[in-house]
C-alpha cells in the first residue's frame, strides 16, 4: 500500500501555501509563453522555428507539437488525481497514507531484554512513576473488505477514570505523522477525509464495579502478573507468546503502568521464546526504542521498549504473506499502537 498521496505531494515543487497553488490567471511571463508556445506549434517556417528562450535567456531546442500534447495531457492526468486524492468526498475512498514499518538503525546494537529488565528494576526502585487506571494510545490499524482497497484509520484515543469509578473516552481522528493534514476516518456512508482532530466520539460511562482483569489493578511481580494477563484474556493454558503480547496490549489500553508493573511486564516478556533483538529504532512518534521482532505464522510484530525505563512503548503487526483477495502485500502494516503516558 504505497503511499501515494506523499509521493504526490513530494513530486510537486510548489509549496502548499504558495499563491501558485490554487487556481488563479496566470502571471503576465506565464501567459505570454504560452501565448508564443501555442503560436508557434503550428509554424512549419522561420530560422527560429527549433528554439525557444526560456526565463533566464538560454536557447533551448523547442518540443515537437507530439511532445507537448502529451506533457499537456500527463499534467491533467496528475492534477486530476491529485484533486481525486485530496478532495474525495462521502461517495469515493480517498486514499490512505499507510504507514511505512519501522527501520531498525543500521548503525545500533541489539540490547538484550534481560538488560532492560535490569534498567526496569533500577526504575522501579527509585520509585519515579505510579500506576494509574486510564490510557491514552495512537493507533493505526486496516480495515479490509473483499470489495474495497485496504485502508489505515488513524486514531487517537484517551481514557480517564474518576474518583467514583466512572470514565470519560474520547476518541479523534489524527496522524501525528502529518500535523495539521486532513486524515482519513471511518463513518456510517464510508471512509472520507476529516480534519486533523475531528471528534470521532466522546461518551462518559457509569461507575464500573468489575474486579476481574483487565479492570482490576495488575499485580507487580512477575509471577501474579502472568496469572493476572491468562485471565485478562480468557487463557486457561499456559501463555505463548502470541498471548503475551496481545495480553500486553489489553493491559496498556486499560492502564497506564508504574515503574514496578513495567520492571514485571518486562521480566514476562524477557522470559518469551521467540522474541529476538534487532536493534535502535524510532517510532511514530518521535521517540527512540529498541526493538525485539517475534515472527508468527504470515505475520511479523515488533515491540518497541523505552531503554531506559524497560516501558512498552508499542506493538506493531506486519503481514508477512500476501493476501491479494485482500490487496494486502508482504510488509504492510496492519496495526500498530504507541500508548503515550
Amino acid at each position: 500500500m504505497a503511499d501515494e498521496l506523499e509521493l504526490l505531494r513530494r513530486a510537486d515543487p510548489v509549496p502548499r501555501d504558495d499563491p501558485r497553488f490554487g487556481e488563479g490567471p496566470l502571471g503576465h511571463e506565464a501567459e505570454s509563453r504560452l501565448h508564443h508556445l501555442m503560436a508557434d506549434a503550428g509554424a512549419g517556417t522561420g530560422t527560429d522555428a527549433g528554439v525557444d528562450a526560456d526565463v533566464y535567456g538560454e536557447r533551448r531546442p523547442r518540443p515537437s507539437r507530439t511532445r507537448l500534447v502529451w506533457a499537456l495531457t500527463a499534467t491533467v492526468v496528475v492534477a486530476t488525481t491529485a484533486t481525486a486524492l485530496l478532495l474525495a468526498g462521502p461517495s469515493t475512498t480517498p486514499a490512505v497514507a499507510a504507514p511505512r514499518p519501522l527501520v531498525v538503525r543500521a548503525d545500533s546494537t541489539p540490547v538484550p531484554l534481560d538488560r532492560l529488565v535490569e534498567r526496569a528494576r533500577r526504575d522501579a526502585a527509585d520509585g519515579s512513576a505510579g500506576l494509574r487506571k486510564g490510557t491514552h494510545v495512537q493507533s493505526w490499524s486496516v480495515g479490509m473488505s473483499e470489495d474495497e482497497p485496504p485502508i489505515t484509520l488513524p486514531v487517537e484515543r484517551v481514557v480517564r477514570w474518576n474518583a467514583d469509578d466512572s470514565h470519560t473516552e474520547l476518541v479523534v481522528a489524527t496522524d501525528p505523522r502529518h500535523p495539521g493534514r486532513r486524515v482519513l476516518s471511518d463513518a456510517d456512508d464510508g471512509p472520507r477525509l476529516v480534519d486533523d482532530g475531528h471528534v470521532i466520539s466522546e461518551q462518559t460511562f457509569p461507575p464500573s464495579w468489575s474486579d476481574a482483569p483487565p479492570q482490576s489493578p495488575p499485580p507487580h511481580d512477575a509471577t501474579r502478573l502472568r496469572a493476572y494477563l491468562r485471565e485478562a484474556q480468557h487463557i486457561d493454558t499456559p501463555l505463548t507468546t502470541r498471548a503475551l503480547l496481545d495480553a500486553t496490549a489489553v493491559l496498556l489500553d486499560t492502564w497506564t503502568l508504574g515503574a514496578r508493573e513495567n520492571a514485571a511486564l518486562a521480566r514476562l516478556l524477557a522470559d518469551a521464546k521467540g522474541l529476538r533483538s534487532v536493534g535502535q529504532v524510532t517510532d511514530r512518534l518521535g521517540r527512540l526504542g529498541q526493538a525485539y521482532v517475534y515472527d508468527g505464522a504470515g505475520y511479523r510484530r515488533m515491540l518497541i521498549m523505552d531503554p531506559a525505563t524497560g516501558a512498552v512503548l508499542g506493538l506493531e503487526d506486519t503481514a508477512a504473506v500476501d493476501e491479494p483477495e485482500y490487496g494486502v502485500e508482504a510488509g504492510d502494516v496492519m496495526d500498530y499502537s504507541a500508548w503515550i503516558r
